[in-house]
């Protein structure tokens, strides 16, 4: 894996606060959709590997190589299909992430891995797989905490059940999951409004927003249906987001910049210093390492 990064720690602001660029994006396994009919016309690359796929994998390490933590869904963690290449791995590696999480939920004997995943800037202080409730099991909630003591910020990478009655579970979970959190985002492809998230959370006394609720993502070549969200904390200040127009996969990227508060912030550049052997990181080149390092722990 890549052990440098360009971006590797928020971009300061006066008020010494950070500003952290999201991205979610569901990237259907490398599969590159233009129009419904693909849907059927390449419907056999869900199961068998094509030359094409390393290509999208490029473009898509291209677009998400600027922000500081990227949550996947419909990632391969290595199977026939991907041609036994550890998708989340792959794209950490081009899009120089020197930290990386994979959470594995359903496998097809060797045919197809389906995983969630998450590529960060950052060291993480714990990771914790979601087992998600519902009719079918597969479905799962990626939980990476930032930080230290009593401030973190904890990001979930979800990607829920088509469901409507086992999307409710899942919800539920979820605002369970987040009861205690000061600062959350919760990011992915919900399948349902962000409302619905927001109005679970509420049920429990939890303040959220989703500044991106209104904005289509899917299909990504005619938008109608808003079902990609970045779902956060009221905790957290929002200072832009949007969904990118690049029709790569059958779903848009959504986007968030949030400015974390001053001593989230000072934690969380103290971990880049002292827990760096916690992520999956490999050393390929230890003077580059050594920069990186400088360049993370700076100021």
């Amino acid at each position: 894996m890549a052990t440098h990064a360009t971006n590797t720690q928020p971009h300061q602001t006066e008020q010494t606060s950070a500003v952290l660029k999201l991205l979610s994006f569901n990237i259907q396994v490398g599969i590159d959709t233009l129009k419904f009919s693909d849907y059927f016309r390449k419907g056999w690359r869900h199961v068998l590997p094509h030359s094409g796929r390393h290509l999208n994998l490029m473009r898509i390490a291209h677009l998400i190589q600027q922000y500081d933590i990227v949550a996947l869904q419909e990632v391969d963690a290595g199977s026939l299909r991907s041609s036994y290449i550890n998708q989340v791995q792959y794209l950490a590696e081009r899009a120089q992430f020197p930290f990386w999480h994979l959470q594995q939920n359903r496998k097809l004997a060797h045919i197809a891995a389906h995983a969630n995943g998450l590529l960060s800037k950052f060291p993480t202080e714990m990771i914790i797989d979601h087992s998600l409730p519902g009719r079918v099991p597969g479905r799962g909630a990626l939980q990476a905490s930032f930080g230290h003591s009593e401030q973190t910020l904890a990001v979930f990478v979800v990607h829920l059940a088509l469901g409507k009655k086992s999307q409710e579970k899942q919800l539920n979970y979820l605002a369970e999951s987040v009861a205690n959190k000061q600062h959350f985002v919760i990011m992915g492809d919900l399948n349902c409004s962000a409302e619905s998230l927001i109005t679970a959370l509420a049920s429990r006394g939890i303040k959220s927003q989703a500044p991106s609720a209104n904005m289509a993502t899917y299909p990504s070549w005619s938008p109608k249906k808003c079902i990609d969200h970045i779902v956060i904390s009221d905790s957290l200040k929002i200072r832009s987001f949007g969904v990118l127009p690049n029709v790569i996969s059958d779903h848009l990227p959504v986007t968030l910049e949030i400015e974390l508060p001053p001593e989230l912030n000072l934690h969380m550049s103290d971990r880049a210093e002292d827990k760096i052997e916690n992520s999956h990181l490999v050393v390929e080149n230890p003077t580059k390492l050594n920069r990186w390092i400088k360049r993370l722990t700076k100021n």
